[in-house]
């Protein structure tokens, strides 16, 4: 039986992030018929609800089940809306290391739930599972994310050439697509210290 994540919820300021559930599908494919989605992420396009449907019950608990990863909806406390994604992937158990990444829906952006989110994210990730590392990886044109990333503390480590595909065109459609170079950032427990003191409760997880 291979390590796994427990299914759980995190609760930020503004934000709770729990597990994805099928009521989510048409959020999920409105966020993701978006130009900015198409771009960055590797989704495929067109992204449906058979598609979306079958990502909720197939994929994310396989993810979990098979110990690579878990991932999030995204939610505001106020109104339940889903705001995005955070899916953690790639998750080394010896390393106890993990890659991070995530989409916000277009109506969202700018509100700083990116930053919320993940921050809370790291936030159990180091305090309650015992990890090490918290990696991200945006594409060299992709400057939000880099912002981002920026923002709650990463590390540049360096450049993947060539790593990564961009797409433009329309959503929907296959686009045209560019090799891009991927930056590598990291996060570790030590770089969370001092929390800022504008996101006071990002350590109200739910223990399981």
């Amino acid at each position: 039986m291979p390590a796994s994540f427990p299914e759980t919820a995190i609760s930020t300021e503004r934000l709770l992030l729990r597990p994805l559930e099928e009521g989510d599908v048409p959020g999920l494919v409105a966020m993701m018929a978006d130009d900015l989605v198409l771009s960055w992420t590797d989704v495929p396009q067109p992204y449906g609800h058979e598609y979306a449907l079958h990502w909720v019950r197939r994929q994310v608990p396989a993810l979990r089940a098979e110990g690579r990863g878990i991932a999030f909806a995204i939610t505001e406390h106020l109104t339940q809306r889903l705001v995005g994604t955070v899916e953690l992937r790639n998750t080394d158990w010896r390393l106890l290391s993990t890659e991070a990444a995530y989409v916000t829906a277009p109506w969202a952006r700018g509100e700083g739930y990116a930053v919320e989110s993940l921050l809370g994210v790291a936030q159990w990730l180091f305090e309650d599972r015992g990890f090490h590392r918290l990696e991200l990886r945006t594409a060299a044109g992709n400057t939000a994310a880099q912002q981002v990333a920026q923002k709650i503390g990463c590390i540049s480590e360096g450049v993947l050439r060539s790593a990564w595909i961009v797409r433009t065109g329309e959503v929907g459609s296959a686009g045209e697509e560019s090799r891009s170079d991927l930056i590598v950032w990291s996060l570790l427990p030590e770089d969370l210290e001092p929390l800022e003191p504008a996101y006071p409760s990002y350590a109200g997880f739910h223990r399981d």
